[in-house]
């Protein structure tokens, strides 16, 4: 039997990247891209390659082009780390295997490296897949937890909790994760929005920049740790919009509100980040026309709200005239 597994890319609606810093962040997933793994019984434990896993080239040029895109790694280091993380917890909670090996493999058409959370996709279809095999089931405020090790505990990948429960909870999810509760709970306070009442919504990203991050030149880790006003301030603003947001959501009849309030999200980030010239230039395009414009993760794509039809239709003439792809997000259902 071949078990087939789904994750999709998410989008920070508002708060990021207040996240990894005790913060509150709303996001949701959307369907436009997936992420798909397949396990299946077989003789021996195996996990095959995919094309971002390719390691010979037509060209140097070729192969610099590759780097570019996909960075000097692919997916089969996330699917290893991700078998020895759910191990790891099996053995740790009293689950015992049985001895079946299975082949894994794994597809995925999520953009790279512009946040939207495609290596964290992977890694939450590799566990559903594991899950799904060995016929256990894992709370989802523990399945965020053990994907988030995955990436920072195994691969020493700088990431928060955020992306890793939207695309376990999917759907549209409040994220609080206050230090106390978390300290106490292990997790933070998660629940759901109602995604129907989201104003219109439009994401945009561009694949050539395949930056991943922005170029830093402020350790931000470093200046919150030693409380720095400018930085501890930043992370609390970011938690009282996500508030604000979630209100006018809730309403269902704040939508003007909501557009300024996700201005602001970046504004601030601005405020305390070095921010490449790539994504400045997307979100002052956005906001040209009317439209708001955030990040939807750490840069390379956007999210934001516009007006109505002629809005969007003058944004997509003026992105695709920057080579900026432009879409509206499908929104994905809650995962029971």
């Amino acid at each position: 039997m071949i078990i087939k597994s789904v994750a999709y890319p998410r989008a920070g609606l508002v708060g990021n990247p207040s996240d990894g810093y005790h913060g509150k962040t709303i996001s949701f997933t959307f369907s436009n891209f997936h992420a798909t793994v397949l396990i299946y019984e077989t003789p021996e434990l195996e996990i095959l390659s995919n094309s971002r896993d390719e390691s010979k080239f037509e060209s140097i040029e070729d192969l610099a082009a590759d780097v570019r895109l996909n960075g000097y790694y692919g997916g089969i280091r996330l699917l290893k780390a991700t078998i020895k993380v759910f191990h790891d917890y099996c053995r740790a909670t009293g689950v015992q295997l049985d001895e079946r090996n299975f082949t894994l493999r794994y597809e995925t058409d999520i953009p790279s490296r512009v946040g939207l959370a495609g290596s964290s996709a992977i890694i939450t279809a590799c566990l559903r897949a594991l899950m799904r095999f060995y016929g256990l089931r894992i709370p989802k405020p523990v399945q965020a937890n053990l994907i988030l090790s995955v990436e920072n505990r195994e691969l020493d990948i700088p990431a928060g909790l955020q992306d890793r429960v939207a695309q376990v909870y999917q759907g549209l999810v409040y994220m609080d994760f206050e230090r106390e509760y978390m300290r106490s709970h292990g997790y933070g306070r998660y629940r759901y929005l109602p995604v129907e009442n989201l104003p219109p919504l439009y994401i945009a990203y561009r694949d050539e920049m395949s930056e991943g991050t922005e170029v830093f030149h402020n350790d931000i880790r470093g200046r919150y740790n030693r409380a720095e006003t400018d930085v501890v301030n930043a992370m609390l603003f970011w938690g009282d919009l996500t508030d604000r947001v979630s209100e006018a959501i809730q309403s269902g009849q704040n939508h003007e509100e909501v557009g300024p309030l996700l201005n602001s999200n970046f504004d601030k980030r601005k405020e305390i980040y070095q921010i490449s010239q790539g994504n400045l230039e997307m979100v002052d395009a956005a906001r040209s026309v009317g439209a708001s414009a955030k990040f939807c993760g750490s840069g390379g794509a956007i999210v934001g709200t516009y007006k109505d039809e002629a809005m969007y239709e003058e944004l997509s003439r003026l992105l695709s005239s920057l080579n900026i792809s432009l879409l509206k997000p499908r929104f994905v259902e809650p995962m029971k």
